[in-house]
């Protein structure tokens, strides 16, 4: 048996692809489809299913342009309207070679959700390994608000049913590999390790260590957030996404790109927080490369983008990732970097670049400022500064009369990096007196300052 997993940076997406004896399946394939193409030269195998754990919300499958270069199968779960492909029925069998993939219905996280089960006739009828989607993560289980506050019991339910009916039953020794890594936004704590057994699962896993009812609270409780670009992902990996290369966007002169800039694209600064503090362009969102997904805030999907970067290789993975979540506009991206539009005497934007211990003597000194904490929930329910005001940051476009105009506002978040992203959505709405905190609220627990929970 031949094996690969396959990591997207921006949305911890991981993908699997496997072969014996000259057959070869892939799980939950991104959009760029040619990595695969790729390993199947390499171990000289057919591709003949591409499985599916789940309709996926924050990235562009590739299944169906896989499947027209290599004539594979597309499966996926019952649950759902597909207008491609085709639907198992629970716990029906595929042969790869000689190995058997049991398809497990998990409903919960989406209502066709499923886990693949995977045995390796050579060496014995024991289930070796389990593609478990978004139903189950390394210390976390996937979300179950997908369908709306009133369907989130029932979905809860059903995702603790799957888990100890089908996929618990499989046997500690069972490798686990989940659809997302840590970061990802399909769960709430999933661990920075990317594999393991169902048997560590039980032992570590918080969700293994409650009973039905307590399960169902916890998820009912649990606050997330849904980009806006979902809706696009829920339907186009529903009915199948529009056919699109790769984009090639072009390097553009300030000129040029000030031009495409007034015509409304939506421009998107990669460069690190300080480098975007201390000079940019006005109207930039700072998205540094590992913070890409929070372009689905406020760019659409629809709307033209363009990249600043510092060099060709970032602007190349800033294209690639953009596009696994949809973007297929690019009008360009700025030859020469920053440097060159502030050469041609083209205005420039700055943020106030602060660190932890500036802000301590602005609380202690009683200053009239606002700290505005952009985390996700459950980070500032581990602790925030006493006088922070919470908004997601994701939902700061939509709530900026709740942050004072009178004052100045200093950004937080984790390290800087969506601070600096918040500090840019203020910077477009005409905010004045911005402030980032760089080291963020890591900085701040490593300097012993004071906590509330």
């Amino acid at each position: 048996m031949l094996f690969k997993a396959i990591k997207s940076e921006i949305v911890s997406h991981i993908s699997y692809i496997f072969s014996s004896k000259g057959e070869a399946a892939v799980v939950d394939p991104r959009r760029d489809i040619e990595i695969y193409n790729k390993v199947l030269a390499e171990w000289g195998s057919k591709l003949k299913y591409v499985f599916e754990t789940h309709r996926n919300e924050d990235y562009i499958i590739g299944s169906i342009e896989l499947s027209e270069k290599t004539g594979a199968k597309i499966i996926h779960g019952p649950g759902l309207p597909w207008k491609y492909g085709e639907t198992y029925t629970d716990k029906d069998n595929f042969k790869v070679g000689s190995l058997k993939i049991t398809a497990l219905h998990t409903p919960g996280h989406s209502p066709d959700s499923s886990c693949y089960a995977l045995t390796d006739n050579e060496t014995g009828n024991y289930t070796i390994a389990v593609f478990t989607g978004d139903t189950l993560f390394v210390g976390d289980v996937g979300r179950t608000d997908f369908l709306g506050d009133e369907n989130t019991p029932k979905m809860s339910g059903l995702l603790y049913d799957g888990l100890h009916e089908k996929v618990i039953p499989l046997g500690d020794g069972v490798i686990v590999y989940p659809g997302h890594g840590s970061g990802s936004v399909c769960g709430g704590k999933i661990a920075e390790r990317e594999f393991s057994s169902i048997g560590a699962e039980k032992a570590m896993n918080p969700m293994f260590k409650v009973n039905r009812e307590e399960f169902i609270k916890i998820k009912v409780t649990e606050k997330h957030e849904k980009s806006p670009y979902f809706k696009y992902m829920e339907k186009y990996n529903l009915e199948g996404p529009p056919s699109s290369k790769i984009p090639n966007p072009p390097a553009l002169t300030p000129k040029e790109f000030k031009v495409a800039m007034e015509k409304g694209a939506k421009i998107i600064d990669t460069r690190s927080p300080a480098s975007f503090g201390g000079a940019h362009i006005t109207s930039s969102y700072s998205l540094v490369p590992n913070r890409l997904n929070n372009a689905g805030w406020v760019v659409d999907l629809n709307e033209e983008v363009l990249i600043v970067a510092d060099d060709a290789n970032n602007v190349e993975y800033a294209k690639i990732n953009l596009y696994r979540m949809g973007y297929d506009n690019f009008a360009g991206y700025l030859s020469g970097g920053i440097e060159s539009w502030c050469k041609e005497g083209y205005p420039i934007g700055k943020v106030n670049l602060i660190d932890v211990s500036n802000l301590k003597k602005m609380l202690d000194s009683k200053e009239k400022i606002t700290v505005l904490d952009v985390r996700r929930y459950n980070e500032w329910d581990e602790g925030h500064i006493d006088v922070a005001k919470h908004i997601y940051l994701g939902r700061l476009p939509e709530r900026l009369n709740e942050v004072p105009e009178d004052k100045p506002v200093i950004t937080i978040c984790k390290t800087g990096s969506r601070s600096s992203f918040a500090s840019s959505i203020l910077l477009r709405a005409n905010r004045k007196k911005i402030y980032n905190v760089l080291g963020g609220m890591d900085a701040w627990k490593k300097s012993g300052y004071q906590l509330i929970y």
